[in-house]
């Protein structure tokens, strides 16, 4: 981890003092300039819990795992205070209210800011038939994340929710 006498190599891009940071998790803006793995919205309405804190962390973990196991890579990435690839979509997520989140990816430049409509436009009509509607909390926007079809999530996900009942509870 950076110490405070340290360069922090990200300037304004990512808070260094934010807690979130401590666990990886970027604070960041919408539309960060440095390719983060997982951030968090600094113009967030809400501020993540403790247990939705714990969610972030480890759902980053299993995206490293997944994509870049424990190869040399990881490690190199690792030796910075934030997860950062040039090659990776990273998500960037924001929390609307309480059990009410959202995300983008870094790659999007059309539709919504954040792929769950806001919660004003919630009851237009012009709005009824978008798949995302919300509120979702953090697990039911992960789930979405990790779903490929309309079916369910991804095993991999199922998996690792499985593995950590500490972070997810039992059963998910």
């Amino acid at each position: 981890m950076t110490t405070k006498t340290d360069v922090w190599p990200f300037g304004n891009d990512a808070d260094r003092d934010d807690p979130l940071t401590a666990h990886r998790v970027a604070v960041t803006s919408s539309h960060p300039g440095w390719s983060f793995l997982v951030s968090f919205d600094r113009q967030s309405e809400a501020r993540p819990t403790d247990a939705e804190t714990a969610m972030l962390a480890s759902y980053l973990d299993e995206y490293k795992h997944h994509w870049y196991g424990d190869n040399r890579y990881r490690q190199r990435m690792e030796q910075r205070a934030l997860d950062v690839d040039g090659g990776a979509n990273g998500v960037i997520l924001h929390k609307f209210g309480e059990g009410d989140w959202g995300y983008r990816r870094r790659s999007y430049r059309s539709g919504f800011l954040f792929t769950v409509v806001w919660p004003n436009l919630r009851g237009d009509s012009e709005y009824a038939d978008h798949g995302w509607l919300g509120p979702l909390s953090l697990l039911e926007l992960m789930d979405r994340i990790h779903t490929i079809s309309d079916d369910k999530p991804m095993q991999r996900w199922i998996d690792w929710k499985s593995a950590h009942p500490e972070v997810f509870g039992a059963g998910r």
